[in-house]
């Protein structure tokens, strides 16, 4: 009797040191991750403060450019950030449903180990994060210094609105690379001085957005009196004005296709004519016009998943606090998954984001993000082609999944026949209520940029309902 009474005393005391060092490395692991979470947050603020600061110089130095887009490129802990908090919102509702469900003890036990499985990659992942943020920033003590001998850039009430939705996150460096080309004196000396920069990008890259935020720089514009902004396909045609051009000036071209050497060559000297200082800057998606280059080109790429998320998260939130609605941040992450797969167009960033910022519930969001991928199945699914590709192409695109009605949408250009009173509807207006859809065709406005060159993307949009109709009574079926 007395063994027995020892046996299970020695079993209970085991099981009672397991508890508590299973509990202390339980709270030490959180206490870890918790401390890690917070270096990020503050490391985090401290990067952002860095580089809005940078945004208000001028850099011409290439070293200093290189690494402020390093910094911009470790800023990937937002992500991480948003992630932790939702997380320990769901946990929480899992271990109380599961609670609620099953007072067991085997219940609790799963939960938690899944909560564990789960927080591990967490864990890893943010601790990776932090790292590169630590080393970016450790990397910026000569930077900030060198900075504060920059000069100050005169700073408009609509730069202030552009930084507080970060509508130019990830930009900063090419940006600074760009007014160190338009600010620079040309060298007085020979007829090939004129300064040929090429800004090269796929569509939606933000080319021209960025050419513009640029060109509306305060000490840009007095540099240049004038700016002609000139398309490549009618290029030749400004030679006929040359007696009524006179002084420094700035081109801004945009190139749909290639243009011949010698039509290049033509421009070039009657440019140079013109007069001293003037300098072009070239816009295109083509690579080959890098080649007219007199400096190195600007390459625009798509945004990567945590510039992407970073942005449409800004776009969605405006100026509520992401932090206060972690369900609509998890919907967020799951429509960036779609924007990706949309070759992170950032038409379609914008054009969600507007519908979005204007109804904050979740079962809204979630909806709207059900028809964003519905959309895009439906359009790959008739020749494995993005819907953004189709549309430069100029074919069509199915739109069925948010009007609730058999529609397509083409490019409005010019050479489609459509009365001028024809009604015209916005694409958030179209899915936050399928019934403002017009009987018959329509203009459908997706996005009106709010930035400089403030370009409209409208497309026109034509009713299937007949044809649908049609092919029911072919089949016999009842309509």
């Amino acid at each position: 009797m007395e063994v027995a009474k020892s046996v299970v005393a020695s079993e209970l005391v085991s099981r009672f040191i397991s508890f508590l060092m299973n509990k202390y490395q339980s709270s030490s692991h959180a206490q870890s991750e918790e401390k890690v979470l917070e270096s990020l947050q503050h490391l985090l603020m401290r990067a952002c403060t860095i580089v809005e600061e940078a945004d208000t110089r001028y850099i011409t130095n290439s070293g200093m450019m290189m690494q402020l887009k390093t910094l911009s490129e470790a800023m990937r802990g937002h992500r991480l950030l948003d992630t932790s908090r939702y997380q320990a919102l769901q946990d929480g509702a899992r271990i109380d449903k599961v609670s609620s469900n099953n007072s067991s003890s085997s219940s609790l036990y799963l939960a938690k180990r899944s909560r564990t499985t789960t927080d591990k990659g967490t864990h890893l992942e943010s601790h990776s994060a932090l790292e590169s943020l630590e080393i970016a920033i450790a990397d910026m003590v000569e930077f900030v210094v060198l900075l504060g001998g920059c000069e100050r850039m005169y700073r408009r009430p609509y730069d202030v609105y552009l930084y507080t939705n970060n509508f130019m996150f990830s930009r900063h460096a090419e940006k600074q690379k760009l007014l160190s080309f338009l600010l620079q004196h040309n060298d007085p000396h020979g007829d090939h001085a004129l300064p040929v920069l090429p800004v090269i990008g796929g569509p939606t890259t933000g080319k021209k957005t960025l050419v513009a935020h640029v060109c509306g720089d305060e000490r840009v514009r007095s540099q240049f009196p004038s700016v002609l902004h000139l398309d490549g396909d009618n290029l030749m045609s400004i030679l006929d004005h040359g007696r009524t051009m006179e002084g420094m000036m700035l081109a801004v071209i945009e190139f749909a296709s290639d243009v011949g050497d010698d039509d290049w060559k033509k421009f070039h000297s009657f440019f140079i004519r013109i007069g001293r200082g003037s300098k072009i800057i070239i816009i295109s998606k083509l690579k080959i016009l890098g080649r007219f280059g007199s400096v190195k080109p600007i390459f625009l790429t798509v945004l990567s998943n945590d510039e992407l998320r970073y942005l449409f998260k800004a776009l969605a939130f405006g100026s509520i606090d992401p932090a206060e609605h972690p369900r609509l941040v998890q919907v967020a992450d799951e429509f960036v998954k779609v924007l990706n797969n949309m070759q992170g167009s950032l038409i379609a960033a914008n054009s969600y984001a507007d519908v979005l910022r204007k109804n904050l519930n979740v079962r809204f969001w979630r909806c709207t993000l059900d028809k964003a991928i519905r959309f895009l199945k439906r359009n790959l699914s008739i020749d494995g082609v993005q819907p953004s590709t189709r549309l430069a192409q100029g074919h069509q695109v199915d739109i069925t999944d948010f009007a609730l009605h058999p529609l397509s949408m083409t490019r409005y250009t010019i050479n489609v026949s459509i009365k001028e009173e024809s009604p015209s509807v916005t694409l958030g207006g179209l899915i936050a209520d399928p019934s403002v859809r017009p009987e018959g065709d329509f203009i459908l406005t997706s996005w009106e940029s709010r930035l400089p060159p403030h370009k409209s993307f409208v497309y026109f949009a034509t009713s299937h309902a007949h044809d649908t109709c049609e092919g029911r009574k072919r089949r016999g079926v009842p309509i």
